[in-house]
This record gives C-alpha cells, sequence and structure tokens, in this order.
C-alpha cells in the first residue's frame, strides 16, 4: 500500500537529519549546471533547522574534461590523479554555489576500510557531528586518491547507507537519473514506477536495469535498492528519486520511491 501524501510529508518533516546522495551522472558533464538546483533544495532544508549531509559522487567524471580524457579512465593510477584533480574542482562548484546561502561546505573523505575500522569509524562520526554542530554542510566523497581496487565502496549508494549508519539519519535520499524504481527498465514497455517497497519485501519480479548514464558512474539499479535496503534494515527509511526532484522530495511530495524502514528498537 502506498504512503499517503500526509504520511510521507509527516515522515520528512520529522527528518531532522538527512543524507541526500547524488550521482556523477547528474553533478558532472553537461549535468554540471545542476549543482545550482541541488544547492537550492539543501539550503532550504538547512534554513528549515535540519543537519544536512550530501554524499557526492562525480570527483573523476568531473575531472575528465580537464585531462582530456575520452572517458572514465581504467587503470587505477590515472583513477586516482583524475579523483585529485576532479574532487578540488567539484568542492569549489558546490562552494561557490553554497556561497550565495552563506553556507560554508566541509570535506569528508573516506575509504571502506575507514568504516570498517573501529577507530577511523569513530573518529569519522564524531568529526562529522561536529561539522553538524557547527552548522557546516559536510560532503561526503569516497577518497578515490588513495583507494584501490579491493577496498573501494564500489559505489556511493553504499558509502551513503553506511554514513546514514553511522550517524544515526532520519533519512536517506538517493538521488539518479530515474524518477524511482520501475518494474523492470523505464525505457521498456510496460514499466511501471513503484511508489512503496515495505520493509523486507524482496522484490522478486523486479528486472533490474542501470540507473545512470553509462560510462560515468559506477552504480546502478542493484546498488541502490541493496543500499535502500541496507538503511531501511537500520531503522531509516529512504526515498528514490531523480535529482530534478530533490527539492518536491525534501518537501515531503508523494514521488520516487519510498522504502519503508525496519522499527527501531
Amino acid at each position: 500500500m502506498s504512503h499517503t501524501v500526509e504520511q510521507r510529508r509527516a515522515a520528512v518533516a520529522a527528518a531532522r537529519r538527512v543524507v541526500v546522495k547524488v550521482g556523477s551522472s547528474s553533478v558532472s558533464g553537461d549535468n554540471a549546471g545542476q549543482i545550482e538546483p541541488l544547492v537550492d533544495a539543501l539550503a532550504a532544508a538547512h534554513a528549515r533547522g535540519v543537519e544536512v549531509i550530501l554524499v557526492s559522487s562525480g570527483a573523476i567524471a568531473t575531472a575528465i574534461p580537464f585531462l582530456q580524457l575520452d572517458g572514465r579512465p581504467t587503470d587505477l593510477a590515472t583513477q586516482q590523479a583524475a579523483a585529485a584533480v576532479g574532487q578540488n574542482v567539484l568542492m569549489w562548484r558546490y562552494q561557490t554555489s553554497l556561497d550565495r546561502y552563506s553556507i560554508l561546505a566541509g570535506q569528508v573523505l573516506l575509504t571502506a576500510g575507514d568504516l570498517e575500522n573501529p577507530t577511523s569509524s569513530s573518529n569519522a562520526q564524531r568529526a562529522i557531528e561536529r561539522l553538524l554542530g557547527l552548522r557546516i554542510l559536510p560532503i561526503v566523497n569516497e577518497n578515490d586518491t588513495v583507494a584501490t581496487h579491493e577496498i573501494r565502496f564500489g559505489d556511493n549508494d553504499r558509502l551513503a547507507a553506511l554514513v546514514t549508519e553511522l550517524i544515526g539519519a532520519d533519512l536517506l535520499v538517493l538521488l539518479s537519473d530515474v524518477d524511482a524504481l520501475y518494474t523492470r527498465p523505464p525505457s521498456e514497455p510496460g514499466a511501471r514506477p513503484i511508489p512503496t517497497v515495505p520493509y523486507a519485501d524482496d522484490l522478486a519480479g523486479v528486472e533490474l536495469g542501470d540507473i545512470g548514464a553509462a560510462g560515468v558512474g559506477t552504480g546502478g539499479a542493484g546498488t541502490k535498492i541493496a543500499a535502500a535496503k541496507h538503511a531501511a534494515g537500520t531503522g531509516t527509511p529512504v526515498l528514490l528519486t531523480s535529482t530534478g526532484n530533490v527539492a518536491a522530495a525534501l518537501d515531503g511530495q508523494l514521488l520516487g520511491t519510498w522504502f519503508e524502514a525496519a522499527p527501531r528498537g
């Protein structure tokens, strides 16, 4: 059964700490212009007193034109170099846009090993908590410059779910190029949007396709479902929708796919 507009609005309005994840294809290349409306939505939530954490992919994709590459590099050394260049540009773009609202961003780069190690995980949690306490907007990304194939998150959907769990967020919003989860790839005939996923629903019968521009990001529908289920399993509801819908999503409008959370003990 779908959530009503009132139930959705109530759940979103009650969320005092929100993690928003945006993918590479939504903030790089021809879509770099989406950063400003994304920041508009984050700033509006920030002004309401919401603690907002942005998990943003896009460092490597942002660097592609600056390094005159034909596409996303495949070798680790070039990926690391591209991440070093692109992360700098990406943060500059975010901060320049946030300056319109006098909001300061704080960069947080993490590897999978950081969140698997109790000491570094605790350090990351403390740092993010302090940034939020100072009313600074943390922008989290995978530390691709030092990550190796063996310790990478693989996609920032998983990173967003782990950060959501780490800081006990009230809501996770996963943004992509597609406005919802569909019963099959949305380009195929007969594809229908799924408005609500009850907790523990195994989504049997759903045919997965990629979400995001090919060759730019590393995530797809499967990674988003896995991330949503992880966060929902720890007691945090998840909304999956398109980057263009972020303002409406944070306003509690009935759109996208809502993953109901497990009851918190």
